[in-house]
């Protein structure tokens, strides 16, 4: 049995549960710098093996970073496969004792990695990019209603949509200009410039919340984005292939950046119709294409190369 110390932190905007084990001590504190400190030394104390916690609006943010700076391993894991376990082990209540308590369990019997604490750059990129999407799907919406609108309300949504397409030109040139300031971001953006189909959006999505992409081998990367392939087989039935979890935002930009390359990337274009001359469905082919991009931009940061349509990785 393992007799390490394991701790699982419920957070919420105003506490924090924490449950430890093997003991199963619990402590419920103020979301505040001065108790999180108190709370983080205490933790400390007991040589934690893993703290884990669950994304909860940027609540997490602050006590996430005072563990790691403390050097205590911390893992922010996702809200999906600690419900899942909770279900599997019986636990079918929620209360933040409860949770606090399941997050300690998954820590313990899961081990997940802990991942390395954004620096501020890299929060200010990802917070540039969350402001970015809501500000285009403000100006969807209000699209949407222009159909219909009429007289002083039509020109109200007008303005509107001119004041959102000012602020999402302000705010790519903010993403513009923070990507320029860091010397590995800008040797890393001018990478990606060289390639047909990736954009400034994808561009910063990459850099902000893929920073992984160089330093994991091809099914790593392509399991951490949700591109890999898993297997639905039982006795002699061969089900689909499915994509399954991953991070949904940088999927969703490489899914735009793919989509552009099959038009207007000779060499991805040419794979794409490669899948479809054997008979592969279009989002099928679609999706293989994006882990095949994607394999091949961590190739190219792996080894600092520019784009170079006689990849190996790219040949049909």
């Amino acid at each position: 049995m393992d007799t390490r110390c394991f701790v699982g932190i419920d957070v919420s905007k105003d506490r924090l549960d924490v449950h430890v084990l093997p003991s199963s001590e619990q402590r419920s504190v103020g979301n505040t710098q001065v108790e999180i400190t108190e709370l983080v030394k205490w933790i400390g104390e007991k040589k934690a093996a893993l703290v884990v916690l669950e994304p909860t609006g940027r609540y997490e943010t602050q006590v996430a970073a005072t563990l790691a700076r403390a050097g205590i391993p911390v893992a922010v894991v996702n809200p999906r496969q600690v419900r899942d376990y909770a279900r599997a082990t019986g636990v079918l209540a929620k209360t933040d004792a409860l949770d606090a308590a399941v997050l300690a369990r998954f820590a313990q019997a899961v081990q997940p990695e802990p991942r390395p604490l954004a620096s501020e750059a890299t929060e200010q990129l990802d917070a540039l990019l969350t402001r970015r999407r809501q500000l285009v799907e403000m100006q969807t919406t209000e699209r949407m209603r222009f159909r219909t609108a009429q007289g002083l309300v039509r020109k109200n949504i007008t303005e509107h949509l001119a004041w959102l397409n000012a602020q999402i030109k302000s705010v790519d040139k903010e993403l513009s200009d923070s990507i320029r300031k860091s010397p590995v971001w800008r040797e890393k953006e001018d990478l990606l410039k060289g390639v047909a189909g990736i954009g400034r959006v994808t561009t910063a999505s990459l850099l902000a919340e893929l920073p992984e992409l160089g330093t994991l081998n091809r099914r790593k990367i392509a399991a951490l984005v949700g591109l890999a392939p898993y297997a639905s087989d039982s006795g002699k039935q061969r089900g689909k292939r499915i994509i399954w979890g991953g991070r949904r935002k940088v999927r969703s930009a490489l899914y735009m950046a793919t989509l552009a390359a099959t038009r207007h990337n000779p060499t991805v274009k040419s794979w794409y119709q490669h899948l479809l001359a054997q008979g592969k469905a279009k989002k099928i082919a679609l999706v293989a294409c994006m882990r095949k991009l994607l394999t091949v931009l961590n190739a190219m940061f792996r080894d600092l190369k520019p784009w170079n349509p006689s990849m190996p990785q790219l040949s049909t």
